[in-house]
C-alpha cells in the first residue's frame, strides 16, 4: 500500500495480498481522519459482503472467490466512542457480466485497488439505533 496526501484528498494504492479495510485503517489513524468520504475501483479474488436483515438485526454474508473487477467501492468513516469507524459498500462483476454488491466485511486485493479519500474537516460520532440494530450518524 502506498498513497500521497493532496490537501484534503488522498489518493491510496492497496497492493496485490492485501486487505482492503486494514490498509484503510492504517491510513485513517495514520492521518488522524475522523470523518472522511472514500470511492474507489480494482480488482479482488477474494470478498464478503453482508446484506442487513432489519428483522433480526444482523446481516446475511456471503463469500466470493474468483476474478472480479472491483466496479464500485464506496463508503465513509467516522468515529464510534471517539474511534475509527468504517462504512463500505462494495459492487464487484465477474466475467459474465454478473454482479455482486453488499456491505463490506472483507476484500482482498487481486491486483490493485485505487482509492479516492475526501477528509471532512469535522467530526461525526455514530450511536446505536435500538430500533433497526444498526450504527447511525449521532448529530449532537
Amino acid at each position: 500500500m502506498d498513497y500521497r496526501r493532496f490537501n484534503n484528498t488522498i489518493i491510496a494504492r492497496i497492493d496485490r495480498g492485501e486487505e482492503v479495510h486494514e490498509k484503510l485503517e492504517e491510513i485513517a489513524n495514520k492521518e488522524n481522519i475522523k470523518l472522511a468520504t472514500i470511492y474507489g475501483l480494482g480488482a479482488t479474488n477474494k470478498f464478503r459482503i453482508g446484506s442487513f436483515k432489519v428483522s433480526n438485526k444482523d446481516y446475511t454474508e456471503h463469500d466470493f472467490e474468483g476474478d472480479f473487477e472491483i466496479l464500485s467501492l464506496i463508503g465513509s468513516i467516522s468515529t464510534k466512542d471517539g474511534e475509527y469507524y468504517p462504512h463500505l459498500h462494495i459492487s464487484c462483476g465477474d466475467d459474465k457480466g454478473s454482479v455482486f454488491g453488499g456491505h463490506l466485511k472483507k476484500a482482498y486485493i487481486s491486483v490493485t485497488c485505487e482509492l479516492t479519500i475526501n477528509i471532512i474537516d469535522g467530526i461525526v460520532e455514530r450511536k446505536m439505533d435500538e430500533e433497526t440494530g444498526i450504527n447511525i450518524y449521532d448529530f449532537k
